[in-house]
């Protein structure tokens, strides 16, 4: 219906152009010689006149008896017409339009006036309220889910339970005066299936889902999101029962300013505004819970997560390797597979999302599918892994100097060794020299252990196995030979240095105060905090530089294994060391 109503405006269009078309051509009839009025004299007195029209007009038209017809001066005198009917000519008095011309005309002005009526009502639809278009995705529809479909998250889909017997159930809490939850915050890593637990909320309570994104609210026109919001809810209260789902929340309930800079009456004040009303506006009898997601739940307004509005607040943390067992049983069962271990994998995907483990898996679908397998193997998994973490490796590699395979050996030779020596339980699983699609020259692929927390000491060897491979490339090749290869890992090395005395506590300038919580004053320590993980990662340099000198003889054997075989595995790596 929607898509007929787009071509309403054609009808008018059409009438406007048929009916100017007959304006235009009435016009170009009368188009007719104009001749003087002493040849119309002559035509008269020689009786070849049949009929002459006059009307107000300066004007009239003459119609000989043979049908020719031709223009004349209009005297305008009472004894005119006299003398015409005397003469037996008839007279036609024409003052009012004949409906020829009245007709078109009129269709024509109607017509005019309901194009600009229609596209002043589409502009002013376009900057009002968009259509919020309703997704059922109750048990019966074929793409409805439900919690068996969301793997993992337990602790979650515990808390999420009660809302769905809430929208099932509401006599059995009303007994005991219970209230629903308004809303539901889901907070957490990107990745980590928040949008697809608000889908089986809706899915196991059997009621519509209404999703959207924050991004959706804000606009440039001030007062179009929080019209947006107001319809929103009424869409949804008309459904008796819903689930409403935004997205991205932080995009319009950041805390609000305080106003000193003119900006508390902005677009997305004005959004925020609105959505509060709407959610202290309906009672638990309206049937309508509020799901919002985002990843910064630290930058939302107060008054956005104050009971009342958004009464729960559900970490969706994530996976931990029991969640990554089932995630990734979920996303094998409708594929072929054979000897794969998954309980071995989730030990290796440590700090995986759920969409970086459907991911991972997708991949190793795919690569069976080009190399024609009857299922997907380990090898396949294994490959997947690479290209989830690192990128393809390039198949073109015949542009690489041996003298800088030589120098990407030493760089991650010295990676892999400090790893294995500081962090055994962080297992290097891969080194490789093979260039990758996102830029890495080579890399080591590591298993780290999984954990809640890190200790300090865990944090400082972890800034050595950083700075691992550019301590190589001084020993082997010289300071004045060091290389560009470490842009990547002097990044990590300055965000966790950073981390440990800004925000961990674990530094001597700040002590016990996290930086990013002193607000204003954030800038006045910026230095003395520089200046102090500068000094922390020169000294943890220098034991690197130390430790790899005392395994010299390890190191050189990593880096000509890999100058020869280009890839070394965990096995490999033992037997060498």
């Amino acid at each position: 219906m929607n898509k007929i109503k787009k071509y309403y405006i054609l009808i008018p269009i059409i009438t406007a152009i048929l009916s100017l078309i007959v304006i235009v051509s009435t016009a170009l009839d009368t188009n007719l010689i104009n001749k003087s009025y002493s040849i119309f004299t002559e035509d008269m007195n020689s009786n070849n006149v049949s009929t002459v029209v006059v009307n107000s007009s300066p004007k009239m038209t003459i119609i000989l008896n043979n049908g020719d017809k031709y223009y004349t001066d209009n005297p305008h005198t009472d004894t005119l017409v006299e003398k015409l009917l005397l003469k037996g000519i008839e007279v036609k008095n024409e003052n009012t339009p004949p409906l020829t011309k009245s007709i078109p005309s009129g269709i024509f002005v109607l017509s005019i006036i309901s194009i600009m009526a229609m596209l002043l009502y589409k502009v002013k639809g376009k900057n009002s309220v968009t259509s919020i278009e309703m997704q059922d995705f109750s048990k019966d529809q074929k793409n409805a889910l439900d919690f068996n479909a969301v793997a993992g998250n337990e602790e979650a889909k515990e808390s999420l339970m009660d809302i769905v017997d809430f929208l099932k159930n509401p006599e059995k809490y009303q007994k005991y005066g219970a209230r629903m939850p308004k809303g539901v915050i889901l907070y957490g890593d990107p990745g980590t299936g928040k949008t697809l637990l608000a889908k089986a909320v809706a899915g196991e309570a059997g009621v519509p889902f209404y999703a959207l994104s924050g991004s959706d609210f804000v606009q440039v026109y001030v007062g179009v999101g929080a019209a947006r919001v107001r319809n929103l809810f009424k869409k949804a209260k008309t459904q008796g029962k819903a689930v409403i789902f935004i997205d991205e929340i932080d995009a319009i309930g950041k805390a609000r300013s305080n106003g000193k800079n003119g900006s508390s009456n902005d677009e997305k004040d004005q959004t925020l505004n609105a959505l509060l009303t709407e959610m202290s506006g309906f009672g638990q009898d309206d049937g309508i819970v509020v799901i919002a997601a985002t990843n910064r739940l630290d930058m939302l307004d107060k008054a956005l997560l104050r009971p009342g509005r958004f009464d729960r607040h559900i970490e969706v943390s994530l996976p931990d390797v029991n969640a990554r067992e089932k995630i990734l049983s979920l996303h094998f069962k409708n594929k072929p597979h054979e000897n794969i271990d998954i309980k071995e994998l989730a030990k290796k995907t440590v700090y995986f999302s759920g969409a970086k483990l459907e991911s991972l898996v997708n991949e190793s679908a795919i690569l069976a599918a080009k190399e024609n397998s009857t299922s997907i193997t380990s090898a396949q998994i294994d490959a997947a892994y690479s290209i989830t973490l690192a990128g393809h490796e390039k198949k073109e590699r015949s542009y690489l100097k041996e003298e800088d395979k030589l120098l990407t050996s030493y760089h991650e030779a010295g990676h892999g060794l400090v790893n294995m020596l500081l962090l055994p339980n962080d297992k290097v699983s891969k080194i490789t020299i093979i260039p990758t699609t996102k830029g890495a020259g080579g890399y080591t692929l590591t298993i780290p252990e999984d954990k809640s927390y890190h200790r300090i000491d865990y944090l400082k060897n972890k800034i050595k196995v950083s700075l691992g491979g550019r301590a190589a490339e001084e020993i082997i090749f010289g300071k004045d030979k060091i290389s560009t290869g470490a842009h990547g890992d002097l990044s990590q090395t300055t965000d966790i240095a950073l981390k440990m005395i800004s925000e961990y506590g674990m530094g001597d300038t700040l002590g016990l105060i996290k930086l990013s919580s002193v607000g204003s004053l954030y800038s006045s320590y910026g230095n003395p905090v520089i200046e102090e993980c500068k000094n922390l990662v020169n000294e943890l340099y220098k034991e690197t530089l130390e430790l790899l000198n005392e395994n010299k003889s390890s190191l050189e054997k990593i880096a000509l294994e890999l100058l020869d075989k280009e890839t070394l595995y965990e096995d490999e790596l033992k037997m060498i060391i």
